[in-house]
């Protein structure tokens, strides 16, 4: 009977255990997450955002993949989806590391819509600031409505969801997988054929010392989402302003808001694994031993400038996450998926995607890896 243990309860770690059940055959598919819910973490704290490209154009291989996974994601997770309002690029004149040319040539290449916003909509931008406003095509999505899809999936797929588990020992052997964890005030440790790594901030921490040589290269940032009621005019738009020191509004379907972002105020603190204040440190024991003072005041102040409407915004909350990416993403912005086949035996994966749609590159390439119980 082939067993295999998924690890992390988020968005990934659900489909890839579906995934596993409905489609490589496994006997038996076990989902553990340490926290008493699924998809609460990275998965519901973010921008909800369905990307189509816009927002990579200094990546191409990632805006590329975003337009071509953004409609097999729409037409899979329809009830998901929230399509019903306008979302607007502006190009800043100044301190934007793209130009006009290079947005539209950018859009022209992977196929991505594309239009001069009209001008009831490019007068909500002040012109001294913003070069050109474009009309896009891009969505976002209810993370609580994606929960519930998820956990039904899980049902129906036979997966076992073990709830409050955390896992505290990782062993690769040449015949399986010993993964020791705690739940409910008592420890056990199950052998397995395969596990597959999806924690996220904690992808490095879980594997302790079976990862010490084999070092996954993330960098984290303990990041600040900032929602907020938005002004009449904006409250059915959505705004991201490229490519610099800006910021990004637009409806947060969970709680019927706007989230705001800001890229100089949105990461208040930044370590990369392993390497000095990172080694050995806990991404989520430093975010909760972190000291919460929100930044959102000047967020508003900043992303006014550009869109003066946005003063009127109302601060309702922070969210607090950790955000983890791949330190040779740093260059290009661009979010590339990690899939790790540790050595030596083969049997214990890690994986990572930067945005809610890699998961189709993520099963494309678990299509291609041998996962015989016999190996």
């Amino acid at each position: 009977m082939a067993l295999a243990i998924v690890i992390g309860g988020g968005f990934y770690g659900a489909s890839i255990a579906v995934y596993l059940r409905a489609q490589r055959g496994f006997d038996r598919v076990m989902l553990l997450e340490r926290g008493d819910r699924l998809l609460t973490r990275s998965s519901f704290v973010n921008q909800a955002r369905v990307h189509f490209g816009y927002h990579y154009p200094r990546s191409f291989t990632t805006a590329y993949r975003s337009i071509v996974n953004a409609p097999r994601f729409t037409q899979e997770f329809g009830d998901v989806v929230f399509r019903s309002f306008t979302k607007l690029y502006a190009i800043a004149r100044r301190n934007s590391k793209v130009t006009m040319r290079q947005m539209e040539r950018l859009c022209a290449e992977i196929g991505a819509p594309l239009e001069p916003a009209a001008p009831h909509l490019a007068d909500l931008f002040n012109p001294a600031l913003i070069e050109q406003a474009y009309l896009t095509e891009e969505y976002a999505f209810d993370a609580d409505i994606l929960r519930g899809v998820m956990e039904e999936r899980l049902r129906g797929a036979g997966v076992e969801v073990l709830l409050g588990s955390e896992v505290v020992g990782v062993h690769q052997g040449e015949g399986g997988v010993d993964i020791a964890f705690d739940r409910g005030g008592e420890h056990q440790t199950l052998r397995v054929d395969f596990a597959f790594n999806c924690t996220y901030s904690r992808l490095q921490t879980v594997l302790g010392p079976e990862g010490v040589a084999d070092p996954l290269g993330l960098k984290h940032e303990i990041s600040e989402m900032v929602l907020v009621e938005p002004p009449p005019e904006l409250a059915d738009i959505g705004i991201t302003v490229m490519d610099g020191p800006f910021f990004s509004m637009m409806p947060f379907p969970a709680r019927r808001l706007h989230s705001l972002s800001h890229v100089r105020y949105t990461p208040h603190a930044h370590w990369q694994e392993g390497v000095g204040e990172g080694a050995g440190v806990d991404p989520y024991v430093r975010l909760a031993d972190y000291h919460f003072e929100s930044r959102g005041d000047r967020m508003v102040r900043d992303a006014a400038r550009y869109v003066p409407a946005i003063a009127r915004a109302v601060q309702h909350t922070s969210l607090f996450e950790v955000k983890t990416v791949l330190t040779r993403s740093e260059g290009d912005d661009g979010r590339p998926i990690l899939l790790r086949r540790h050595a030596p035996h083969g049997r214990l994966f890690s994986i990572l995607g930067g945005k809610i749609d890699n998961i189709y590159d993520i099963i494309e390439r678990l299509d291609a890896e041998p996962l015989d119980a016999g190996i």
